[in-house]
């Protein structure tokens, strides 16, 4: 008789400490060069073997719109089709990353879907080709497979492990949602920026050559991206996160972050969050493992 077997990860969102558009190519996608970051900043997934029949099913607390362009119901076919034999999922996922922030949600859910169903179906897939599935699902999958830091090139999905030093931020999203294809077809976008070195970025991370080559264009758009960053710039170098809408401040501590927050205009949202230390989704699989998380 088959056994149900269960599995709760949280999938963390990430910050752009930078993002550089170096060209484009034939086929209209971007190169860039950037670093992401994973912060402590959770989407939660359960899921939930289906021993009955074999259908995938997702339940969601927010509006999950055309079920078949959901990237966690996406990842979960890209690996159905993978298994040897019939196998079905119930997953349930309590979203508190915003939508269309710049904070990788949605690709963070997609890896989380791709690593518990490596687990409780037991397709014994390696990380290397759970990025390869993840990078046909979009371009920042592969980034959470691992997590932590990491210098970013290609069109997003050549990695290369970065550790950086712990430090607290403070997001603030205006409760915009911006679409990525927007930001990148825009014809004022530049698209020629000097390609840098992981070297430069190490030896000087705080330099105002590291900047977001999106951010000019989502302010131009979004009046609201244009208003935080304005705000937030009062306290020091803020800069916009991927293609928007959310824009984030380094601190000192995270009681300068609350001490922010305090003051934050209240049609906004802010997040106080960490990087640095940030359980990778491997790294809670390897933890549930040894608790009651897997039944």
């Amino acid at each position: 008789m088959e056994i149900t077997q269960e599995l709760l990860l949280r999938a963390p969102a990430k910050i752009n400490v930078f993002l550089h558009v170096t060209g484009q190519r034939m086929d209209g996608y971007h190169d860039l060069q950037s670093v992401f970051r994973a912060i402590n900043l959770f989407d939660e997934i359960q899921m939930r073997t289906r021993v009955k029949d074999h259908d995938i099913k997702l339940e969601c607390n927010e509006d999950l719109g055309p079920i078949d362009q959901n990237l966690v119901y996406r990842a979960a076919r890209a690996m159905q089709a993978r298994a040897n034999r019939p196998v079905g999922v119930d997953i349930d996922l309590l979203k508190s990353i915003p939508v269309g922030a710049g904070l990788g949600g949605g690709s963070s859910d997609a890896a989380a879907t791709l690593v518990g169903l490596n687990h409780v179906w037991q397709l014994g897939m390696s990380s290397n080709e759970l990025r390869e599935v993840g990078s046909g699902l979009g371009a920042d999958v592969p980034f959470f497979v691992e997590g932590g830091d990491a210098w970013v090139t290609g069109v997003g999905d050549e990695l290369t492990p970065c550790g950086l030093e712990e430090h607290w931020y403070l997001l603030v999203y205006p409760c915009i949602s911006i679409p990525t294809q927007r930001i990148f077809s825009d014809p004022d976008l530049t698209r020629d920026s000097q390609p840098s070195t992981i070297a430069r970025f190490l030896a000087e991370p705080s330099s105002d050559f590291w900047h977001n080559d999106l951010e000019p264009v989502a302010r131009r758009l979004y009046p609201e991206v244009n208003a935080v960053k304005k705000w937030l710039s009062r306290e020091g170098a803020a800069k916009m996160s991927g293609s928007g809408s959310t824009v984030f401040l380094q601190l000192a501590n995270e009681a300068q972050g609350r001490e922010l927050l305090e003051g934050l205009p209240r049609q906004w949202k802010g997040f106080v969050v960490q990087a640095g230390r940030v359980p990778s989704l491997q790294d809670q699989l390897r933890e549930a493992l040894s608790s009651t998380q897997i039944v």
